[in-house]
């Protein structure tokens, strides 16, 4: 599949409003092969600042008010921007960052659909983009159990050089402010990431002087939250994700229970 006809047939609510108007500029930047004339690239001033596309902006005010099943390639670009802004928040584009990006983009697509991907990536990533535009885009648009997928994706990337900066831990939680995720569900999607003596209580989202009935009730509303069913509207291919988030909160579950030993 060419690049072209790839990101027409990915993209749904996202090719509209600030998000549409990221991947247009993206695309400008992109040379494609000059045979491909699908319907994003026939015409090469789609990347052009200003220059809106007759039906981008409309297709986004219609569904604003609906909030519309989230599919694979809506959250793929979602995934893309978000990360260029992680990336660039301590001013340095780390090579490790980067290849974090591309290695969890080729397990979860593909190495084709990944190497697609990462050709609008580089085109993102030199842009200046506002946040909280595209992040009102996306809560408007995304349903909660796939915005919790992409607050855990960014702690991936944040970590992926082996040092989380203040500057990043600052642009995540403000992301997660945007995205309409409260404090609760960002901290226990930190603490995923980070080893601390309390870790497995964030996790659950509880205190630790809670009770052993009181653990079991947070486990079986965590294991609700983040099961992977949630997220079978993305496809397959983002199963293994989802599958991580329950499996830490299942061990965040048995550990307190060694730690108590209650069954």
């Amino acid at each position: 599949m060419s690049f072209s006809k790839w990101i027409g047939a990915a993209i749904g609510w996202s090719f509209g409003g600030p998000i549409g108007a990221i991947i247009g500029m993206a695309l400008g930047s992109i040379v494609d092969n000059a045979t491909d004339s699908g319907p994003l690239l026939g015409e090469r001033q789609a990347g052009k600042k200003r220059r809106r596309d007759p039906y981008r902006q409309p297709t986004y005010q219609r569904q604003r008010q609906k909030r519309s099943q989230t599919k694979s390639g809506d959250f793929e670009v979602s995934l893309l921007i978000l990360a260029s802004v992680v990336i660039k928040a301590d001013g340095v584009q780390d090579q490790r960052e980067l290849d974090f990006v591309r290695q969890q983009f080729t397990n979860m697509y593909g190495k084709d659909r990944a190497n697609m991907a990462f050709r609008l990536f580089k085109g993102i990533t030199k842009q200046n983009i506002s946040t909280r535009q595209v992040c009102i885009q996306i809560k408007q648009m995304m349903d909660h159990a796939s915005r919790l997928q992409l607050l855990h994706f960014l702690f991936g990337i944040a970590k992926a050089d082996g040092l989380v900066t203040q500057d990043e831990i600052k642009q995540i939680y403000t992301i997660a402010g945007y995205l309409g995720i409260s404090s609760r569900d960002y901290e226990s999607i930190k603490a995923m990431f980070y080893n601390s003596t309390n870790n497995a209580y964030k996790i659950l989202e509880i205190e630790k002087n809670v009770s052993d009935d009181e653990v079991k009730r947070a486990y079986r509303k965590m294991a609700k939250k983040y099961h992977p069913d949630r997220l079978s509207h993305l496809g397959e291919e983002h199963h293994d994700g989802a599958e991580e988030k329950f499996r830490q909160v299942q061990e965040a579950y048995e550990h307190i229970q060694k730690e108590r030993g209650f069954k």
